[in-house]
């Protein structure tokens, strides 16, 4: 899944114009290096899902719906909850992209955005065991990306979070070893707001959010994950270029700074404030 055509003349074209801009505090799209586009957050926007949520970023819209069963347990945590993060990129997201089984860049997405969230512990996956090593809750998260203009790690990441946490799952309780419904539709056990903060080098230069045409001429790209309290607790390096200490250093306090105000603006979305 590609959302930009690879031209190495027009790339290098592209990223002296992008250098000479950033050597001057600014983007092709007037912000600047550490500003987000417009962020959008709706949820209950699928009427038959237990949760979900479509978020947009500039152009790029993304997706999500949560679907909440019964399954059983992973053998190495027999006393967990699933959860599960699968990701989608419509033919009609981008020119660029093909239809048929996810490629490796989609595999990467729900992969980095499960980690996310799985690592801050969003959800505590211990109260979604009805009988360890037996039955458990399983929450699969289908994300289907809309469009693509850049930067489909955070925008998905805030479609997933989001979509959690305006989830309500069927109740089930155990009685006598067997597993009944109640038919109550408590929510998830959530325990924080994980915000993704996506960094991209272009020369020297970090900058966040980075639109398609960014991305296409851009050197590395670090996606860092943060929790409620500030502690980063996931991270993922993209692309062949390398990133300096300092330069690391710098993404983990900008994710620390920017996932702030964006986990602000998510409770806002989700309508809660108690995480």
């Amino acid at each position: 899944m590609s959302a930009v055509k690879k031209s190495i003349v027009v790339e290098q074209l592209r990223k002296a114009q992008l250098l000479q801009l950033l050597s001057k505090g600014n983007r092709m799209d007037g912000r600047g290096p550490l500003d987000y586009r417009p962020i959008t957050v709706e949820t209950h926007v699928i009427e038959k899902a237990e949760g979900s949520a479509r978020v947009t970023i500039g152009n790029t819209q993304v997706i999500a719906g949560v679907k909440v069963d019964l399954g059983d347990p992973f053998p190495d945590t027999p006393d967990k909850g699933l959860l599960i993060v699968n990701a989608e990129v419509l033919p009609l997201a981008s020119p660029y992209a093909e239809p048929g089984p996810p490629d490796e860049d989609a595999i990467e997405l729900a992969r980095v955005v499960d980690r996310g969230v799985r690592e801050s512990q969003m959800l505590n996956l211990s109260e979604l065991a009805l009988l360890p090593g037996k039955r458990v809750y399983a929450v699969f998260v289908d994300v289907s990306v809309l469009n693509v203009d850049g930067n489909l790690f955070d925008t998905t990441s805030y479609a997933v979070v989001a979509a959690l946490a305006t989830t309500r799952m069927p109740g089930y309780t155990v009685v006598n070893g067997e597993v009944k419904k109640t038919g109550e539709t408590p929510p998830l056990p959530i325990q924080t707001i994980p915000v993704s903060v996506t960094m991209a080098r272009i020369g020297d230069v970090i900058i966040v959010d980075p639109t398609s045409e960014e991305e296409a001429v851009m050197d590395a790209r670090i996606t860092l994950t943060s929790d409620g309290r500030g502690n980063l607790c996931a991270g993922q390096k993209g692309q062949s270029g390398t990133l300096t200490f300092e330069h690391v250093m710098f993404a983990a306090q900008t994710s620390r700074a920017k996932g702030e105000e964006i986990r602000e603006l998510l409770r806002k979305g989700v309508g809660s404030a108690k995480v």
